[in-house]
């Protein structure tokens, strides 16, 4: 049997993914020159100039956050111990090469926001008006922009070192293999202790901080305990879901021999409890906040479950809860190459939009007037298409630089007889 070990990015995969990028660049353009276009009152065109950084706000952030979780995967299950991974692990190893990409594209952007005059999205970033300000001037040692310059700085840093590191020590194996059975457990130590340190900054970050100040100060009166951990589950199920399609997508083409339908039928236990795990604290959160019916809570809630935002609120907890539970509960639909791909690209356009209404009606909010408007959601979809080709260009040059299968990995075997 003949072992297709490495990919070869063919010419329509380039085409596809450089097609969809230069969609993205004329959509960034096109939302530019309409949100741009001089007319209107200074408070109009302040608002359009804040459409406008805040659709590259929420598609930057959403798009690295995800090709992050590739590298959370692979730490975790390192730490873990586990071995049925590997033999699919170069799909989430080549995700994670987006990182550093995506992580200077969305640090431009948040940094562009944070040191502009874009008042509109991070209200704490006005001096005056933090001073007239109880809550923020509270907060102001937590929200001040050389906090938020250190943390964004030191997150893409070490998301970006960390993942290299990472997947150094994976290839490192590919033409040298271990000699003895000490140096296969020096190895698994080197990996675990790397590992670790990428699950401390992870723990750092997404699972505290990031979310807080990227996304959560957007609505700076408000804030929530579970906001964290609540990103953390939206990206890692939708970063599931994007391994699930190159798995699926390699597989199709002839590759991945080693990876079974009991590797694809795991990938799908992941997006299926994932789901449910992302549910229960959508739940959570919004449960307590509902029955409290405490003002000072209540008011991030009112524009996205009851205001302009409910329908795309309600379209997105269907999506994202209903539609994995009632067709990823069956042993057979994790199984299904069709089925997997259908339910991954949903899952990402539904966690997608969960973002959306995350990041949009606080800076769509009128401060004067108080009135919450929905922008057309098309622009934004184009651009988070240039996102998609980003994603696939980057990732299919990484698969083509190394084997598809970390043959000489301690743990191969494990995953060559493994099943469910």
């Amino acid at each position: 049997m003949s072992i297709k070990e490495n990919f070869v990015v063919s010419k329509r995969y380039n085409m596809i993914s450089m097609a969809l990028m230069a969609l993205g660049i004329l959509a960034i353009i096109g939302l530019y020159i309409t949100t741009h276009s001089g007319k209107g009152t200074e408070d109009e065109k302040a608002v359009a100039d804040v459409r406008f950084w805040a659709s590259l706000l929420q598609n930057s952030v959403y798009f690295l956050l995800i090709v992050n979780a590739s590298m959370f995967f692979i730490c975790a299950t390192t730490l873990a111990w586990g071995g049925w991974q590997m033999a699919f692990r170069r799909v989430p190893e080549a995700i994670s090469a987006v990182v550093p990409v995506m992580g200077v594209i969305s640090m431009a952007i948040l940094l562009a926001i944070v040191f502009g005059d874009k008042h509109n999205i991070y209200h704490w970033t006005d001096a005056e008006h933090v001073e007239h300000d109880k809550i923020l001037r509270f907060k102001k040692g937590f929200l001040s922009k050389n906090f938020f310059t250190g943390i964004t700085l030191f997150t893409v840093a070490g998301w970006s070192f960390l993942g290299w590191k990472m997947r150094k020590l994976s290839r490192s194996l590919d033409n040298k293999p271990l000699a003895s059975m000490a140096e296969a457990k020096k190895y698994i130590w080197n990996n675990t202790v790397w590992a670790a340190l990428y699950i401390v900054v992870f723990a750092l970050t997404i699972m505290s901080s990031v979310p807080w100040l990227w996304l959560m100060s957007i609505d700076a009166h408000w804030y929530s305990t579970m906001y964290s951990w609540y990103t953390f589950a939206s990206t890692f199920v939708a970063g599931m879901s994007l391994i699930a399609l190159f798995v699926v997508y390699l597989k199709n083409k002839g590759y991945l021999e080693y990876t079974n339908q009991e590797h694809v039928h795991d990938i799908g236990k992941f997006m299926f409890a994932f789901s449910v795990f992302w549910t229960y604290l959508w739940f959570s959160q919004f449960m307590l906040i509902w029955y409290a019916n405490i003002p000072e809570e209540t008011t991030y809630f009112k524009p996205r479950a009851y205001g302009p935002y409910s329908g795309l609120f309600w379209t997105m907890f269907i999506i994202n809860f209903i539609a994995p539970l009632l067709i990823l509960m069956r042993r057979s639909s994790k199984r299904n190459y069709t089925v997997l791909t259908f339910m991954a690209v949903l899952i990402i356009f539904g966690h997608w939009l969960d973002l959306y209404q995350m990041v949009f009606p606080g800076p769509m909010t009128d401060p004067k007037t108080e009135v919450t408007h929905v922008p057309m959601i098309l622009w934004d979809f184009v651009i988070a298409l240039g996102f998609v080709g980003l994603i696939m260009f980057v990732t299919g040059k990484a698969l083509s630089k190394a084997p598809l299968l970390a043959r000489n990995h301690p743990f191969v075997k494990e995953s060559l007889i493994h099943h469910t």
